[in-house]
C-alpha cells in the first residue's frame, strides 16, 4: 500500500480526494503533514465536535491554510473572530440579514434564472458554470445589497478578479488584492451614502441594525459593514457557483436521480442537501488550537494548525449509510458543509434558496443533459473545490 499523504494544495489529489480521505478516516484520523505543518481531522464526529468547540478550535488566526498566522487577525472580518467579539458582530449583521429579506428574493432569483437559461434553449449546449452557475449568485447578491444597476457588471467583474488564482500563490496575489481593495472602497462609499439617503436594501439595513450594550446602543461602523458586505459577496458567490457546478455534474452522472427530481420537484430541497454532503464546495476549513487536544491516542499541541476536512466528513460511513452513493431521497439529519456552532454559515439559507430555484429552473427547461468532460475544467484552491467550466450537451 502506498504511503498515506494529503495536502490541500495538491491538484492531482484534488481531482478525486475521496479514496485518500477514506484512508485518513480509517488509518490516521489525526493526520499530521510535516511538510506544511498542519494536522487534519477527517471523521464526521471529530469535525463536528471541533466546529462546536470554538474555545479550543479558534478561527481568530485565519481559516485558510496559507493565510493562517501565529497572531490573531485584527479588523472586523467576522469569520476571523472568536466570541465574544464574534457574537456581537454576528448579532448585529443578523438583524440586517434576516430570513424575511432572503425569502423575498425567490421571485427575483427565478427571473435571473430565466434571463440566463432561456437563451440557451435550442442551442445544443452551453457552459453550465460560466454561462449560469457563476453568474447567478453575483447577480442575486447585487440585488440583495442594492448595488446600482449601472454598476452591477463592473462589480461582477471585480468579484471575479477577487478569485484570481496564481500558481504557487493561490488567491494571495496582486490582482486579487487590488480587486478586493477596489470593491471595499465601493462598498464603503455606498454604505456611507445610505446613512444620509436610506434605501430598501441590505447595505441600508446594515447601517440601521443595532443592539444594546453596557455602553449604550451599538451599531456597525462603516468599515465593519463594508467588511461584512465583502465577506457575503466572496463566500456567497464562490460557494454557490461550486454547489451548482457539482449539481450539474452529479445529476448527469446519476441520471436516475436526475429523473426522479425532474419528475418530483419536492425532492429538490433534499437534492441540494445531498449535493452538499456528497461534494462539499468548501471541503477544508482551518482552525488554531488554544489548548492541547487528545484525540485517537494523539496529542495535538496548543498553537497547532488544524484543518477540518468537511469534504471527508460528508462521506464518513460512521455517520452515513452507503456514503459514496449519491441519493436524492437520502434521509439524514444534516451535514458539515455549512459548519456548525457559532460559525454556522450565515448565508446558508440564501445558498439553499439559490440552489433549489436554480435546479428547478434548469430541470424545467433541460430535463436531461450530458457533460463534455474533455472540455470541463476544475477549479482548485486550498479551501474550494469544484468546476470552473462545465460544458453540457442538452
Amino acid at each position: 500500500m502506498t504511503e498515506l499523504y494529503w495536502d490541500p494544495y495538491d491538484k492531482t489529489i484534488d481531482v478525486d480526494p475521496h479514496p485518500i480521505w477514506r484512508r485518513l478516516r480509517d488509518e490516521q484520523p489525526v493526520y499530521f503533514n510535516d511538510r506544511f505543518g498542519f494536522y487534519a481531522l477527517s471523521r464526521y464526529e471529530d469535525v463536528d465536535n471541533a466546529n462546536l468547540d470554538h474555545t479550543t478550535y479558534s478561527s481568530a488566526h485565519g481559516t485558510v491554510l496559507e493565510m493562517m498566522s501565529d497572531q490573531p487577525y485584527g479588523g472586523a472580518h467576522m469569520i476571523f473572530m472568536d466570541p465574544p467579539a464574534h457574537t456581537m458582530m454576528r448579532v448585529l449583521v443578523s438583524r440586517a440579514f434576516t430570513p424575511r429579506r432572503i425569502s423575498g428574493l425567490e421571485d427575483h432569483i427565478r427571473k435571473i434564472c430565466s434571463e440566463l437559461l432561456d437563451p440557451r434553449i435550442g442551442t445544443g449546449g452551453f457552459d453550465y458554470v460560466q454561462d449560469f452557475a457563476a453568474l447567478l449568485p453575483s447577480m442575486v447578491i447585487s440585488e440583495l445589497l442594492g448595488v446600482d444597476p449601472a454598476d452591477r457588471e463592473e462589480v461582477r467583474l471585480l468579484i471575479d478578479k477577487t478569485f484570481h488564482i496564481e500558481e504557487g500563490k493561490g488567491m494571495i496575489n496582486d490582482i486579487s488584492f487590488a480587486a478586493q481593495i477596489e470593491l471595499n472602497g465601493y462598498y464603503t462609499e455606498a454604505i456611507e451614502a445610505r446613512r444620509t439617503a436610506p434605501r430598501d436594501d441590505l447595505m441600508t439595513a446594515l447601517t440601521e441594525a443595532e443592539m444594546g450594550t453596557d455602553e449604550g446602543v451599538r451599531r456597525l461602523t462603516t468599515s465593519e459593514a463594508a467588511d461584512f458586505t465583502g465577506l457575503l459577496v466572496a463566500a456567497g458567490t464562490e460557494t454557490v457557483a461550486r454547489l451548482l457546478g457539482w449539481a450539474g455534474a452529479l445529476l448527469a452522472a446519476y441520471p436516475d436521480e436526475r429523473a426522479a427530481v425532474a419528475a418530483d420537484p419536492s425532492l429538490l430541497k433534499n437534492a441540494v442537501e445531498e449535493t452538499l454532503r456528497f461534494e462539499a464546495p468548501s471541503p477544508v476549513q482551518g482552525r488554531t488550537l488554544h489548548s492541547d487536544v487528545e484525540l485517537h491516542g494523539t496529542t495535538i499541541p496548543e498553537g497547532s494548525k488544524v484543518l477540518l476536512l468537511t469534504g471527508s466528513a460528508g462521506r464518513d460511513g460512521r455517520k452515513y449509510s452507503d456514503p459514496d452513493t449519491y441519493n436524492v431521497r437520502r434521509q439524514f439529519e444534516g451535514h458539515a458543509s455549512f459548519g456548525r456552532g457559532v460559525h454556522f454559515c450565515l448565508g446558508a439559507s440564501l445558498a439553499r434558496l439559490e440552489g433549489r430555484v436554480a435546479l428547478e429552473e434548469t430541470l424545467s427547461r433541460f430535463p436531461t443533459w450530458e457533460v463534455d468532460h474533455d472540455r470541463a475544467v476544475r477549479l482548485h484552491t486550498s479551501t474550494v473545490r469544484g468546476y470552473e467550466k462545465l460544458p453540457i450537451v442538452v
